[in-house]
């Protein structure tokens, strides 16, 4: 009788669940537990289902209008909207991470003139983690080497700038700015990111078309800004797609403190020590730091992140 009980506790506790998450209609299965005693106990279960979500009528990307209204964007956004929206554990540890950087991210937007959507980029490119493509670009951003080195960030064995948050998002701003000269909308300033300024500009002479939307495209190009979209949809309507994560429930940054560096670090592990840190955490909150030394170059000053000590 106690596996009976402990199986009517679960099933009890399945249906309460299930209760509280929906209250539309559901479809019932039947269930036949043959007891040792020959006595047949059934119970009936709610059959799980997807929910469909209603689709905003109107979206913007940087105050600019989606089309809304065609078909294929409806169902171009749709497509990554289910995939996100349904992918739950990717989507729980992306609001989790934003908690440590989208404020950064944030400020650096606002100060270089950017549009504060661009953030949903980055989430796109990168999950907000410290990843490398198969083409080898870097970091929140995705940055390929050329591309660093082109707007000033140092790029060698011992340091990769790309993984450094703050100048990186910096490059990215330069790039938003550079390509926004050349096409005047914010759109395919984003679809560019993917594409590349001169993809996109070859996709819209060859078509005769300016509107990002109107433009046939690469897969990849094709998903790329409704990718963003969604990141937008769901960060803004959390609750609506079943995401209720408090503000107790994302990662924090802890207090840090920055060090001046103007000589070599031969050993960083041990320097780290002597203020009053470790190896562990001078690699989690400087991960542009690629090696266990830091040769300085003549004139070169580097700022390193600990946290403040108790």
């Amino acid at each position: 009788m106690i596996v009976i009980y402990s199986l009517l506790g679960l099933l009890l506790a399945w249906t309460i669940w299930r209760e509280s998450k929906s209250t539309a209609e559901t479809e019932q299965q039947e269930i036949l537990i043959q007891t040792e005693e020959g006595e047949s106990l059934r119970f009936t279960m709610p059959e799980p289902k997807a929910r469909i979500f209603e689709i905003p009528a109107t979206l913007t990307f940087a105050g600019e209008e989606v089309p809304m209204k065609l078909p294929d964007v409806r169902e171009r956004f749709e497509r990554e909207l289910y995939v996100n929206v349904y992918w739950q554990s990717n989507m729980i540890l992306l609001m989790k991470r934003s908690g440590k950087y989208l404020a950064v991210i944030e400020k650096i937007l606002a100060e270089n003139g950017i549009p504060d959507d661009f953030k949903y980029l980055a989430m796109a490119e990168s999950g907000l983690m410290n990843v490398v493509s198969s083409a080898d670009a870097r970091g929140f951003w995705q940055i390929l080497e050329g591309t660093a080195k082109d707007y000033g960030l140092e790029v060698r064995d011992e340091v990769d700038e790309r993984y450094h948050l703050e100048k990186s998002t910096k490059v990215a701003c330069g790039y938003f700015k550079s390509a926004y000269a050349k096409f005047g909308n914010w759109t395919s300033v984003a679809a560019s990111y993917n594409a590349g300024i001169a993809g996109i500009r070859r996709r819209k002479e060859e078509q005769h078309k300016d509107n990002y939307f109107d433009l046939h495209l690469v897969e990849e190009t094709s998903r790329y800004l409704f990718r963003i979209l969604a990141f937008k949809e769901i960060f803004e309507n959390p609750e609506k797609y079943g995401f209720e994560l408090a503000e107790k429930d994302l990662y924090r940054m802890p207090v840090l403190r920055e060090l001046a560096v103007d000589q070599s670090i031969p050993d960083l592990a041990a320097w780290a020590i002597r203020h009053g840190s470790n190896y562990k955490e001078l690699k989690m909150y400087n991960p542009w730091l690629r090696d266990r030394k830091l040769p300085v170059r003549r004139g070169r000053r580097y700022l390193i992140k600990l946290p403040v000590e108790d």
